[in-house]
């Protein structure tokens, strides 16, 4: 690139001020890292006549968001301090300021029609500080179609265990573009845990904390992407955003080896239930499920889980106080034909069984959300997606390896959701 110089400016008291910048329209955005100040004035001098401009980035002018941006510190007895780009709405753009203060640049797109202000801290030789703030605006952007996203589980008080999820109207498969999407998506939780987002394939991510939610949390998400440059021919759209709440910590534990159910309410136990789970062949699968509803009423059926009618394993059932954990059809449910079984033996063909009474009172006391869990039982383990929620069976690492700011991939950085008291 061809540098455009400016005159060194001289600030009262006939300072020579030894900083000269370049605004170049080649990154995306602008973050900063923050100085002291100088011991040597209490007010930053106006920098103005230190900063040069280059390409179409000019005060009060309409640029095109595609342009990217980079400042650089063109006298060698100056340096960069601190950058920040933040459009009307308070969103900033990204970037990164080179160790000796010589360079910045960004490393997130502007957003199309929107206004930014720029602000550009200096220091010179003697630690001085000088400072210059820029506005300008993006215009329209080339590529017309925007990405959508809807946030789940719809609004609602939910369990401990619910994962949040996003979807995407597009697939998005290149790891840059989903970190762009990613980052845009913001979780807040009061009160403040850890969390990440996880990519369930090109078109789904699901947000979980490190541990199950805190009980009677408030759980908000929105979305940043607005206008932002996903891809050539994708740009964020408008979404709406979605606000949560969990109920008690309620966990139940089902030992298939003691066929005993353990119901759990914000740590203390309050119940045990007999139970009988899957016999030999149909064992119930282990780890840990989430509720996904609650029917009164279901008809189970032995040949929509591939059993031919008439065999001796077929059966055609009215069952009650139904609680689903998978959508392939494994429940916790009354089972009052294997009463007899419940507390000794393993006689279902892959659901929990219990007696009416005690599945009424199951029913009546979990909501969608919260956990189910399934030890010491021959099957294999609950599946991670696709069957319901088994998203909490992937230990925190690998479950952070889902994530496209994950140390090492799209952006170099370690960059992790990190989950805030909602800000007024």
């Amino acid at each position: 690139m061809r540098h455009t110089e400016s005159p060194r400016g001289v600030r009262a008291g006939s300072r020579v001020v030894g900083c000269t910048l370049l605004v170049a329209a080649l990154g995306a955005g602008v973050t900063g890292c923050s100085s002291d100040g100088s011991p040597l004035a209490s007010e930053p001098y106006d920098a103005t006549d230190q900063i040069s401009f280059s390409g179409s980035v000019e005060e009060g002018k309409q640029v095109d968001p595609d342009e990217p941006l980079e400042i650089v510190a063109e006298d060698s007895d100056g340096r960069i301090t601190d950058v920040t780009v933040a459009d009307a709405s308070g969103r900033r753009v990204a970037g990164e300021l080179a160790a000796d203060g010589s360079r910045w640049h960004s490393t997130s797109p502007l957003a199309a029609e929107a206004q930014y202000t720029v602000r550009v801290s200096t220091e010179d030789e003697d630690g001085a500080p000088g400072r210059k703030v820029l506005t300008f605006s993006t215009g329209k952007p080339t590529t017309t179609k925007r990405l959508a996203v809807t946030f789940g589980p719809k609004a609602g008080t939910y369990g401990v265990g619910q994962p949040l999820t996003a979807e995407l109207s597009d697939p998005v498969k290149d790891l840059a573009q989903r970190a762009v999407v990613e980052r845009a998506l913001k979780v807040e939780s009061t009160p403040a845990v850890s969390g990440s987002w996880h990519w369930v394939d090109d078109k789904k991510l699901h947000f979980r904390p490190q541990d199950y939610w805190p009980a009677h949390a408030t759980i908000s998400m929105r979305s940043t992407l607005e206008g932002l440059k996903v891809n050539d021919r994708l740009r964020g759209g408008r979404t709406k955003p979605l606000t949560i709440r969990t109920g008690d910590r309620v966990i139940a534990v089902t030992d298939a080896a003691t066929h005993q159910l353990t119901v759990y309410k914000n740590d203390e136990e309050i119940k045990q239930i007999p139970v009988t789970t899957g016999k030999p062949g149909f064992e119930t699968r282990n780890g840990v499920k989430v509720v996904l509803a609650k029917e009164r009423f279901v008809r189970m059926r032995s040949t929509t889980v591939g059993i031919a009618e008439g065999s001796s394993e077929s059966y055609d059932l009215d069952v009650h106080f139904a609680t689903r954990v998978t959508w392939s059809g494994e429940y916790v449910h009354a089972a009052p034909w294997s009463v007899g079984s419940q507390g000794y033996a393993n006689v279902s063909h892959g659901c929990v069984g219990m007696s009416t009474d005690n599945a009424e009172w199951f029913f009546d006391t979990v909501r969608e959300g919260d956990v189910v869990t399934v030890e010491n039982s021959a099957g294999d383990t609950m599946e991670t997606f696709g069957n319901g929620y088994g998203d909490w069976n992937l230990d925190w690492a690998k479950w952070q390896a889902g994530s496209a700011l994950t140390p090492g991939k799209a952006t170099g950085q370690a960059e992790q959701a990190r989950l805030r008291p909602q800000s007024t």
